[in-house]
């Protein structure tokens, strides 16, 4: 009967290095313990995610399901579907209720904000991150403490300083509270998003004779577009969702914005309150915070990670 012989492998030469290795490494395999808990870890984070998504995402549909709703529906069968489309509440509250004036009124209100806020805001942060002067940090952390103030407590004396300058029940004047009231986050946030963006660009541009402002405004500035609207994202939804200033700051029936008009909608009718058209109002009011962050997910994303990519 014949062996098989294992052949040795040959001896390695004088002062060379044996190294052994795994085969299951070689082929690109990771033990089956690591495979397992990563597995495990997966499967747990994603099934977290869905929950989160679920909770989100259901409130939402509710509301714009219940907005095609009759009010008998509302009470009676809250969970189903609506036996048919009731286009007459999103009618009713856009004429009736005056959801059309409030809606136009918000438009006028926050996009000036904004615009003023990203304008004045950019500005601010783009000399606090790029010019070392006497006072820089002091003002730096002058933006930064007023991100911490309450505005609760500034409602009172803003009410006699935004009356004696005349501004109350206008416009411009809740423009202008609200330029305030967001100028410390987005200071806060650009002075970061300015600091991870090349000085040679702007050294180039002094080189070639640019001065300050157009260095600024046509390099800087859209070099600083993720970030821009980043903070412009966030801006539009707190001054978009803003009830507490302008029910302090501005009383005047005809100059009332979104979120004053929907209250005034839930409580007018007492009892006999128009939740059809609430609801339909709700969802009016919803939908442009959507459209905008569905428009700029990306942009939001570059922003917020822009400061740890580079």
């Amino acid at each position: 009967m014949k062996t098989t012989e294992t052949p040795v492998p040959p001896p390695a030469e004088s002062g060379a290095t044996v190294y052994k290795t795994d085969p299951h490494a070689a082929a690109g395999h990771r033990p089956a313990g690591r495979r397992k808990e990563g597995t495990v870890l997966n499967v747990f984070s994603h099934g977290v995610l869905v929950i989160w998504a679920i909770m989100v995402v259901m409130p939402l549909v509710w509301a714009v399901m219940t907005s095609f709703k009759d009010d008998g529906s509302i009470f009676g069968s809250p969970w189903s579907l609506p036996d048919r489309l009731h286009f007459d509440n999103w009618s009713r509250a856009w004429t009736d209720a005056h959801m059309s004036d409030y809606f136009l009124n918000t438009v006028l209100v926050v996009g000036g904000s904004l615009v003023g806020t990203l304008v004045l805001g950019s500005m601010a942060a783009y000399v606090l991150a790029r010019f070392d002067f006497p006072g820089n940090r002091f003002l730096y952390y002058l933006f930064v403490g007023g991100m911490s103030f309450p505005v609760m407590l500034a409602l009172v004396p803003l009410f006699y300083v935004v009356n004696n300058m005349g501004l109350l029940n206008t416009i411009h004047g809740l423009i202008l509270v609200y330029i305030a009231y967001s100028l410390p986050f987005t200071v806060f946030f650009l002075t970061a998003f300015f600091r991870t963006l090349p000085t040679s660009v702007a050294e180039a541009a002094f080189v070639d004779g640019a001065s300050h402002t157009r260095t600024f405004f046509q390099i800087m500035l859209p070099m600083a577009k993720p970030g821009l609207i980043s903070v412009g994202i966030f801006n539009f939804l707190g001054q978009w969702n803003q009830y507490m200033l302008p029910t302090v700051l501005n009383t005047d029936p005809d100059k009332k914005v979104l979120t004053q008009g929907l209250v005034q909608l839930a409580v007018s009718q007492g009892y006999k309150g128009d939740w059809s058209g609430l609801f339909a109002g709700l969802v009016m009011a919803m939908l442009p915070v959507l459209a905008a962050y569905i428009v700029f997910q990306r942009q939001v994303v570059q922003g917020l990670t822009a400061g740890a990519l580079k």
